[in-house]
Protein backbone atom coordinates (compact mmCIF):
# COMPACT_ATOMS: atom_id res chain seq x y z
CA UNK A 1 0.00 0.00 0.00
CA UNK A 2 2.80 2.21 0.82
CA UNK A 3 4.64 1.73 -2.64
CA UNK A 4 1.39 2.51 -4.22
CA UNK A 5 0.72 6.06 -2.40
CA UNK A 6 4.57 6.72 -2.71
CA UNK A 7 3.78 5.94 -6.84
CA UNK A 8 0.64 8.07 -6.96
CA UNK A 9 2.70 10.93 -5.28
CA UNK A 10 5.48 10.74 -7.83
CA UNK A 11 3.27 10.70 -10.73
CA UNK A 12 1.07 13.97 -9.08
CA UNK A 13 4.89 15.61 -8.40
CA UNK A 14 5.69 15.19 -12.38
CA UNK A 15 2.50 15.85 -13.78
CA UNK A 16 2.49 19.15 -11.67
CA UNK A 17 5.99 19.69 -13.23
CA UNK A 18 4.99 19.01 -16.86
CA UNK A 19 1.32 20.58 -15.90
CA UNK A 20 3.14 23.74 -14.75
CA UNK A 21 5.24 23.74 -18.26
CA UNK A 22 2.61 22.76 -20.12
CA UNK A 23 -0.14 25.64 -18.74
CA UNK A 24 2.71 28.39 -18.80
CA UNK A 25 3.46 27.36 -22.54
CA UNK A 26 -0.11 27.99 -23.35
CA UNK A 27 -0.41 31.30 -21.72
CA UNK A 28 2.95 32.21 -23.46
CA UNK A 29 1.45 30.89 -26.81
CA UNK A 30 -2.06 32.68 -26.53
CA UNK A 31 -1.00 35.84 -24.67
CA UNK A 32 2.15 37.07 -26.36
CA UNK A 33 1.62 35.21 -29.46
CA UNK A 34 -2.15 35.74 -29.86
CA UNK A 35 -2.96 32.24 -30.79
CA UNK A 36 -6.67 30.74 -29.67
CA UNK A 37 -6.07 28.99 -26.31
CA UNK A 38 -6.77 25.31 -27.90
CA UNK A 39 -3.81 25.56 -30.33
CA UNK A 40 -1.53 26.44 -27.53
CA UNK A 41 -3.05 23.64 -25.62
CA UNK A 42 -1.89 21.59 -27.87
CA UNK A 43 2.01 23.44 -27.94
CA UNK A 44 1.96 23.13 -24.49
CA UNK A 45 0.80 19.57 -24.42
CA UNK A 46 3.95 18.20 -26.03
CA UNK A 47 6.19 20.86 -24.19
CA UNK A 48 4.49 19.53 -21.13
CA UNK A 49 4.69 15.05 -22.26
CA UNK A 50 8.07 15.39 -23.19
CA UNK A 51 8.97 16.52 -19.34
CA UNK A 52 6.46 14.25 -18.06
CA UNK A 53 7.55 11.51 -19.91
CA UNK A 54 11.30 11.80 -18.93
CA UNK A 55 10.58 12.13 -15.23
CA UNK A 56 8.27 9.03 -14.95
CA UNK A 57 10.13 6.97 -16.95
CA UNK A 58 13.15 7.47 -14.77
CA UNK A 59 11.68 8.27 -11.11
CA UNK A 60 8.08 8.31 -11.05
CA UNK A 61 7.44 4.40 -12.18
CA UNK A 62 11.05 2.92 -12.02
CA UNK A 63 11.33 -0.26 -10.04
CA UNK A 64 14.28 -2.01 -9.65
CA UNK A 65 12.49 -5.09 -7.86
CA UNK A 66 10.50 -4.91 -11.20
CA UNK A 67 11.46 -3.81 -14.98
CA UNK A 68 9.37 -2.50 -17.17
CA UNK A 69 7.43 -5.26 -19.08
CA UNK A 70 7.91 -3.06 -22.53
CA UNK A 71 10.65 -1.54 -24.02
CA UNK A 72 11.09 2.24 -24.66
CA UNK A 73 9.78 2.37 -28.08
CA UNK A 74 6.58 0.27 -26.83
CA UNK A 75 6.53 2.86 -24.11
CA UNK A 76 6.31 5.96 -26.07
CA UNK A 77 4.26 4.43 -28.74
CA UNK A 78 1.65 4.16 -25.99
CA UNK A 79 2.90 7.09 -24.06
CA UNK A 80 2.24 9.36 -27.52
CA UNK A 81 -1.10 7.90 -28.07
CA UNK A 82 -2.50 9.12 -24.03
CA UNK A 83 -0.79 12.70 -24.58
CA UNK A 84 -2.63 13.14 -28.08
CA UNK A 85 -6.03 11.78 -26.49
CA UNK A 86 -5.64 13.68 -22.98
CA UNK A 87 -4.19 16.95 -25.03
CA UNK A 88 -7.70 16.62 -27.12
CA UNK A 89 -9.28 16.51 -23.72
CA UNK A 90 -7.76 19.33 -22.08
CA UNK A 91 -8.96 21.44 -25.42
CA UNK A 92 -12.48 20.38 -25.37
CA UNK A 93 -13.37 20.69 -22.08
CA UNK A 94 -11.45 23.89 -21.73
CA UNK A 95 -13.11 24.87 -25.08
CA UNK A 96 -16.79 23.82 -23.46
CA UNK A 97 -16.42 25.69 -19.88
CA UNK A 98 -14.73 28.51 -21.31
CA UNK A 99 -17.91 28.86 -23.98
CA UNK A 100 -20.42 27.75 -22.66
CA UNK A 101 -20.02 28.54 -18.74
CA UNK A 102 -18.27 31.65 -19.78
CA UNK A 103 -15.31 30.98 -17.22
CA UNK A 104 -11.73 32.65 -18.71
CA UNK A 105 -9.82 30.25 -20.53
CA UNK A 106 -7.03 30.08 -17.59
CA UNK A 107 -9.35 28.48 -15.22
CA UNK A 108 -11.20 26.28 -17.59
CA UNK A 109 -8.33 25.02 -18.27
CA UNK A 110 -6.90 23.95 -14.29
CA UNK A 111 -10.71 22.40 -13.84
CA UNK A 112 -10.06 20.61 -16.76
CA UNK A 113 -6.26 19.48 -16.05
CA UNK A 114 -7.35 18.09 -13.00
CA UNK A 115 -9.74 15.86 -14.29
CA UNK A 116 -8.18 14.45 -17.09
CA UNK A 117 -4.66 13.90 -14.98
CA UNK A 118 -6.02 12.19 -12.00
CA UNK A 119 -8.26 10.00 -13.91
CA UNK A 120 -6.98 9.61 -17.59
CA UNK A 121 -3.51 9.83 -17.42
CA UNK A 122 -1.94 8.72 -14.19
CA UNK A 123 -4.62 5.05 -14.86
CA UNK A 124 -2.98 4.82 -18.34
CA UNK A 125 0.46 5.60 -17.62
CA UNK A 126 0.78 3.52 -14.47
CA UNK A 127 -1.17 0.10 -15.43
CA UNK A 128 -0.78 0.63 -19.43
CA UNK A 129 2.35 2.92 -20.74
CA UNK A 130 4.98 1.91 -17.93
CA UNK A 131 3.35 -1.38 -16.84
CA UNK A 132 5.80 -3.37 -14.91
CA UNK A 133 6.53 -6.98 -15.70
CA UNK A 134 5.46 -10.28 -13.91
CA UNK A 135 3.18 -9.11 -11.91
CA UNK A 136 -0.71 -8.23 -11.59
CA UNK A 137 -2.28 -4.92 -11.55
CA UNK A 138 -2.10 -4.84 -7.86
CA UNK A 139 1.78 -5.12 -7.71
CA UNK A 140 2.21 -9.06 -6.62
CA UNK A 141 4.23 -10.96 -8.47
CA UNK A 142 2.57 -14.05 -10.61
Amino acid sequence: MFEKLLTFSKAQVSSGVGGVVDYLTMIFFTEIFHIHYTISIAIGGVVGAIINFSINKFWTFRSKAQPYELSLRKQLFRFILVVVNSIVLKMSGTYLLTTFLKIDYKISRIITDLIVSVIFNYMLQRYWVFKRGNSDITGKFK
